[in-house]
């Protein structure tokens, strides 16, 4: 039959300080022990990891693109295209007044003056919104093509963004 080992107990000499602590090696016969020295452990605060739902709830803080945002810009002749989501909005802006004849191409593209922010705005809707988003891109071009023969530049490549 065989024997059931027996757990060892603590011994005695070596429940000594956290700096130190005893050594025995087992042989027969006397030994003396040996002091080894140890570092404590320093505790490190884990804080939690949050979770995936935790990490796409939050985007009150975070913003991908701004709104409005720049479709088009032409410096020279002082026109910008603008997109704005959550109004629904096309809107183009001029840094002075057009001619006549932009402003009545404008208007005739179905775009109204929005005096508070100094714009010429078209609404959609979310079925609407590409062909708006296209046609507004091509009276963009119209309308910068006319600024520039009025004020006589000449043709120049416009910054997308």
């Amino acid at each position: 039959m065989a024997r059931k080992r027996q757990p060892k107990q603590p011994n005695k000499e070596s429940q000594n300080d956290a700096t130190t602590a005893t050594i025995e090696a087992p042989s027969e016969g006397p030994v003396e022990p040996i002091a080894v020295e140890t570092q404590p452990v320093e505790t490190v605060a884990i804080e939690p990891t949050p979770t995936f739902v935790e990490r796409i709830g939050d985007r009150s803080n975070r913003r991908l693109l701004p709104d409005p945002f720049m479709v088009a810009l032409d410096n020279d002749a002082g026109v910008r295209l603008f997109e704005n989501r959550q109004a629904r909005v096309m809107a183009l802006k001029f840094d002075e007044r057009p001619p006549q004849a932009v402003i009545d191409r404008v208007k005739e593209h179905g775009y109204r003056w929005n005096p508070e922010h100094s714009v010429w705005t078209h609404s959609f809707d979310s079925d609407s919104a590409m062909a708006t988003r296209i046609e507004a891109e091509r009276l963009y071009q119209q309308v910068r093509n006319l600024v520039r023969q009025d004020k006589e530049i000449g043709a120049a490549q416009d910054i997308p963004f």
